[in-house]
């Protein structure tokens, strides 16, 4: 694994203020004692302080939690009575455990992989429930967490097969009525504008993702080009991409590189079925279906933030000879202990929800995925309240700002469904955590395509060791850790020199 130089700064820093206070040493020991004195003093003030500001934190993120979990089930009881209202239909989620029928038919199931038809218009259509992560259907209040004995850290393995009712009655209703279109409308808390729901204008857009394609000029003679993929991350769109990168490419970049950016299904201008469980299987197929095929790519560079690496990673192990690069940013990759993955996939996805969603209120970043994370209901509101109405928030953001901030980081992170995120966070984040060892094992003995890894040292959502991680685990990946960079500022603000980063690699390959 190479380490960029910028990653050891600060230490080669500290080595040399150490040699030269070893230099400056000899005459003055006693302003040498005094002062290691009143350091060891200052350093026992802060540990303490330290202590102190972490049980502060903890005590207060129990209260907080603890009322969101009583929040979570009271939001539950509101939301199926307004969508009976509004819709005349009762609507399943995953607060309730799986019914006796189900497990009934789980503990007669042979062993093997649990494949269940979801549709009655193809035998190929199927849903395997391995795709489906655990932390969707058991997710313990935090005094029932705490409670608990007989586990590390909170981690329980679950059952061989639980299936949530929200599941099972998809499965059941997909199987005993006649086939029928996917739901167009959208649901009542969703946003209807015409970003968000342009998918549903015809048949077309509703079968494929929206992609930004931004191809070189047509010249004379022909000029052989390169494709290259842009995945984003969580809760964003191709517009983290398109306005921010592809604007800072040199010209001879935009002459040679035929770039790609898609949003992702279920985000941006992408189709939102609220039929989609939104699986790893479903993410990868429509980015197959809707760049590769559709634009007959043989052979591309991948470059992919956050949550949208799990997606590159799964692309790369499929398309092994059609990847010529892969540069993957702030990656979610948590080890998993061998003494919890022989647990299961299952327990393997409890402890990286336990890590991605830690139900702290501090840092702020912290307390909102946790509450992304943990509470169904508790997401949903924040969607109505910020995804609905991100019209109004874009506005105001004007008026406040007097159209001197651009406001693109909006529409990357509002225009999707409570439906589609809490899924994709599940399914993609969590549910994957018992294959990505696999994955990078993969990449770095089987694949021979260049690994560039970056991550922003302030990064208070993903930590740094995510990528120290996974270049560890792939030797010939390049690791660059930008000082003072978080999960966003990575790309937002020094557009220009990762254009240049990219660049570089892409040449090099």
């Amino acid at each position: 694994m190479h380490i960029a130089t910028c990653v050891w700064q600060e230490k080669a820093a500290g080595g040399m203020g150490g040699a030269a206070a070893a230099a400056v040493g000899g005459d003055g020991k006693g302003a040498d004692a005094g002062g290691g004195e009143w350091s060891a003093a200052r350093a026992r003030v802060v540990a303490a302080l330290g202590v102190a500001g972490c049980a502060l934190n903890c005590a207060v993120s129990f209260v907080v939690f603890s009322a969101l979990d009583v929040l979570d089930v009271v939001l539950c009881l509101v939301y199926k009575l307004v969508d009976y209202a509004v819709d005349a239909e009762w609507k399943s989620c995953y607060c309730a455990a799986a019914g006796p029928g189900v497990q009934a038919a789980a503990a007669a199931a042979p062993a093997g992989p649990k494949v269940v038809r979801v549709s009655s218009e193809t035998s190929s259509a199927k849903l395997q429930l391995e795709d489906v992560s655990d932390t969707l259907y058991v997710r313990p209040s935090l005094l029932a967490d705490a409670t608990r004995t007989g586990s590390s850290n909170g981690i329980h393995a679950a059952p061989a097969l639980t299936v949530s009712p929200a599941i099972a009655e998809l499965i059941r209703g997909k199987m005993d009525r006649p086939p029928r279109p996917p739901r167009q409308a959208p649901c009542w808390s969703d946003c209807d504008c015409k970003v968000c729901h342009a998918w549903s204008v015809s048949p077309a857009s509703s079968s494929h993702l929206y992609v930004h394609v931004q191809a070189p000029p047509p010249t004379l003679p022909p000029v052989e080009t390169e494709d290259v993929v842009f995945i984003h991350g969580f809760i964003s769109s191709s517009v983290f991409w398109t306005e921010t990168v592809f604007p800072a490419f040199s010209p001879a970049a935009r002459s040679r590189y035929r770039m790609f950016a898609v949003d992702l299904l279920g985000f941006g201008r992408s189709p939102k079925p609220a039929e989609s469980l939104y699986t790893l299987r479903e993410h990868v197929e429509m980015i197959e279906r809707s760049v590769l095929r559709r634009y007959r790519l043989g052979s591309f560079h991948v470059v992919a933030h956050s949550l949208g690496s799990v997606l590159a990673l799964a692309l790369a192990v499929k398309h092994p000879a059609a990847v010529k690069s892969l540069t993957l940013l702030a990656p979610p990759y948590f080890p998993v202990p061998e003494s919890v993955s022989a647990a299961g996939a299952g327990a393997a996805a409890q402890y990286v929800m336990r890590r991605v969603a830690p139900r702290r209120v501090w840092p702020p970043i912290a307390f909102g995925g946790s509450m992304a994370c943990w509470y169904e209901h508790v997401s949903r509101t924040i969607c109505l309240t910020i995804c609905r109405q991100h019209r109004v928030w874009d506005r105001l953001f004007r008026i406040f700002t007097r159209n001197r901030v651009r406001t693109f980081l909006i529409e990357a992170f509002m225009c999707h469904t409570h439906n589609a995120a809490w899924h994709t966070l599940h399914n993609i984040i969590c549910g994957s955590a018992g294959r990505m060892d696999a994955y990078l094992d993969v990449v770095a003995h089987q694949l021979s395509c260049k690994v560039a890894l970056f991550h922003g040292r302030d990064d208070e959502l993903l930590p740094v060791d995510c990528t120290l991680a996974a270049g560890a685990r792939v030797p010939r990946a390049r690791v660059t850790v930008y000082d003072r960079k978080d999960h966003i500022t990575i790309v937002v603000g020094q557009e220009k020199l990762f254009a240049a980063e990219l660049e570089a690699i892409w040449r090099a390959d």
